[in-house]
């Protein structure tokens, strides 16, 4: 494999590589799981929304600080930690629901436990990746990562299936917790490259400078808060649509959960076949790219209310699928070969709370847009404000201008 994929070919990476294929795939199990967990202890929906939203909460509270230790200390160290804690923190979630004991409140508490860890590994995992492959291979880096994401999200739902429906959901959030102990495993035997002493941050810093230092790196660049600023906007206005409308439109308008799998299954697909196009194409200006595929991936929620056959539907969202593919895998690759090492965790940690730190506001209010304009009418408002405000960003110079690296000059 590695003769093929020549970004396999360097040992550091190959390790990440290895641990986070497995571990994503327990990341797309363990929430169905959990859910069904949820309802099989006689949790009510009001319930379950209590345990996803503090399992999502602390993205808002915890990734800009986290971004700083990650900064501060080595990142292969803050991931072995979050991975330890989310691991013994789904082994308690899988015993609790096998044995019957488990109560809400008790989940929710674990959940928001999950959710911290989760959020102090993304940055950290943003900021390691370029320590483990050299520049010019970064892309290949984060395409054959996205397609490990993408892969995931096809299967992990059917795993998650068989395995609630022949086991328990304990038993699939057992599974997760052995991914995070896989993962473990490889991140010890990964060795980063050394950081240039330009590279690595000043002694005498500390911690709230360091805060107002990612802060002032993300300020200094146009092209990264615009862009900041229209993922925003797709994760809190135009994703909503997918997670919240989608279903409900399924259920009333088509033949319900089958034909949501296979508008789901449509852009699962997409994703993937845009990830192999970022690992085979050479994106003179990638951040350029990224927001043009912002664009198209803003279309999803009119896309979703178009009223056309679900396989059509299927069709158009596999190429949002691909849209979204470029629009996060180049945004990432764009980071990672621009921003300083020193300084990478703290910028992602913007990213993250940017997009899963404000989602939830989303997720709450769009069913009660929906009831108050009409489902379509919300759907199509969704697509208006996100495309307009990824076309706001692509008008700002620094967004077209910004070439790879080895294209400057």
């Amino acid at each position: 494999m590695a003769g093929r994929l020549p970004a396999l070919r360097e040992p550091a990476f190959r390790n990440l590589f290895a641990g986070q294929a497995l571990s994503r795939l327990g990341d797309r199990i363990a929430p169905i799981a959990l859910a069904f967990g949820v309802i099989h202890s006689g949790g009510s929906a009001a319930d379950l929304g209590l345990v996803v939203a503090a399992g999502s909460i602390p993205f808002a509270l915890f990734a800009l600080a986290a971004g700083v230790w990650a900064d501060r200390i080595p990142r292969r160290r803050v991931m072995i930690a979050s991975d330890a804690v989310r691991a013994l923190v789904q082994v308690a979630t899988g015993v609790l629901l096998i044995t019957g004991s488990a109560e809400v409140w008790m989940l929710a508490a674990l959940a928001a436990v999950y959710g911290t860890g989760d959020a102090f590994f993304w940055p950290a995992m943003n900021g390691l990746l370029p320590e483990t492959i050299a520049s010019d291979r970064l892309q290949e880096a984060n395409a054959l990562l996205g397609t490990a994401q993408s892969s995931s999200n096809i299967l992990g739902p059917v795993i998650a299936g068989l395995l609630i429906a022949l086991v328990d959901p304990g038993g699939a959030i057992l599974l997760d917790a052995a991914t995070f102990v896989f993962s473990i495993a490889f991140l010890l035997r990964l060795t980063p490259r050394a950081l240039d002493v330009g590279e690595q941050p000043a002694e005498e810093e500390g911690f709230f400078d360091q805060l107002r230092g990612g802060w002032r790196e993300v300020r200094s660049r146009a092209w990264v808060w615009t862009v900041l600023i229209a993922l925003a906007a797709y994760h809190v206005i135009v994703l909503p649509a997918v997670f919240v409308l989608g279903p409900i439109l399924s259920e009333r308008e088509l033949d319900g959960a089958s034909d949501w799998a296979t508008i789901s299954a449509g852009f699962g697909i997409g994703s993937v076949v845009g990830q192999v196009l970022i690992y085979r194409l050479p994106f003179k200006r990638p951040i350029r790219a990224a927001v043009i595929g912002l664009v198209v991936a803003s279309t999803q929620a009119a896309i979703i209310g178009s009223g056309l056959p679900v396989l059509a539907i299927a069709g158009l969202e596999a190429v949002t699928g691909v849209a979204v593919s470029l629009a996060f895998t180049l945004w990432e690759t764009s980071l990672q070969q621009h921003i300083p090492s020193r300084a990478l965790s703290r910028v992602s940690s913007y990213d993250f709370t940017a997009s899963a730190g404000l989602m939830p506001i989303g997720l709450a209010l769009a069913g009660p847009l929906a009831d108050g304009v009409g489902l379509h009418t919300a759907l199509r408002l969704m697509t208006l404000v996100g495309v307009a405000s990824a076309l706001a960003c692509l008008a700002v110079p620094s967004v077209r201008a910004l070439a790879r690296p080895e294209q400057r000059g």
